[in-house]
């Protein structure tokens, strides 16, 4: 995984017949159309996840792997990220499957478990009015902590992404494991730090993380399904239970409480949901 702002900068050496894949809702951010040329001028073969198919990048990939979620509204995208998320899980299930990774065993239970992200989410939507209670006392707080293990750790980035869009408060997104190597000093009874930990098999390690939060007073809000709550006991503060799920979609489930909770706090502080001061919907220059 590259940043495409910073990707062609530094240069990097690209072998011939490989292949790049790029991931953009709009199809015309244009660091990530010049990454884009700058792989194809090296000879290789591009892909590209957009949810616009007339886009620029569409246009000039190989491959469009189109996400369907139709126009994306607000200026800090939400269905187009949980679009993408499906949209690249089901690209991982092909591509396991030709290079003789994927049984066939494995394959049905990973559509079986994407079959199910309709239903999970109407679940999870549900918590819409908690999290929203939750939020009032979220909405105060000068800086929020958002940490994730493995394939959570991006998720804890997209929650801190989205709360400081759209309601100005500085957010962070770690990795748990980083939590001791810096993180960890912020750590008072005035930060929220909000754990994105299903009971997977990292989930003792966040759970770790959490007990020393806890201890440090910091204000712990832990998302997870029964298990997960039920082992962290009384160390957080607060709690929002998910429903239980396959781990192969867990982050496609977790996004959408993450994008709640910065939904609701902006609500609560007045802020531009849609609109939020000095973004843009597309960056097209650099």
């Amino acid at each position: 995984m590259d940043i495409a702002s910073e990707f062609r900068y530094r240069e990097p050496k690209l072998l011939p017949g490989g292949l790049a894949l790029f991931v953009s809702q709009s199809g015309e951010t244009a660091d990530t159309l010049a990454a884009l040329r700058y792989c194809k001028d090296a000879g290789l073969k591009s892909a590209a996840v957009v949810n616009v198919p007339t886009s620029t990048i569409a246009r000039e990939a190989d491959l469009v792997l189109p996400i369907l979620a139709g126009p994306e509204i607000g200026v800090a995208s939400t269905k187009a990220f949980t679009g993408m998320l499906c949209a690249l899980a089901a690209l991982v299930i092909e591509l396991g499957k030709a290079r003789g990774v994927v049984s066939r065993d494995d394959e049905i239970r990973m559509i079986q478990a994407l079959e199910s992200v309709p239903r999970l989410m109407g679940e999870a939507l549900l918590l819409s009015e908690p999290i929203a209670t939750l939020s009032r006392d979220l909405a105060r707080a000068r800086d929020v902590l958002y940490l994730g293990r493995g394939i959570h750790f991006p998720i804890a980035l997209e929650g801190a992404l989205k709360l400081k869009e759209i309601s100005y408060i500085h957010a962070e997104g770690y990795a748990s494991g980083e939590l001791k190597h810096g993180p960890i000093a912020l750590i008072d009874e005035y930060t929220p730090v909000i754990f994105v930990a299903p009971h997977d098999h990292l989930f003792e390690k966040s759970l770790s993380n959490l007990q020393e939060v806890s201890a440090r007073r910091g204000s712990v809000v832990l998302l997870s399904d029964s298990r997960g709550i039920t082992a962290a006991a009384d160390a957080p503060k607060h709690v929002i239970e998910l429903p239980a799920c396959d781990p192969f979609i867990a982050p496609i489930l977790y996004a959408l409480p993450v994008q709640l909770l910065a939904y609701h706090i902006a609500v609560e502080k007045g802020t531009d949901v849609d609109q939020p001061r000095n973004l843009a919907k597309s960056v097209t220059v650099e």
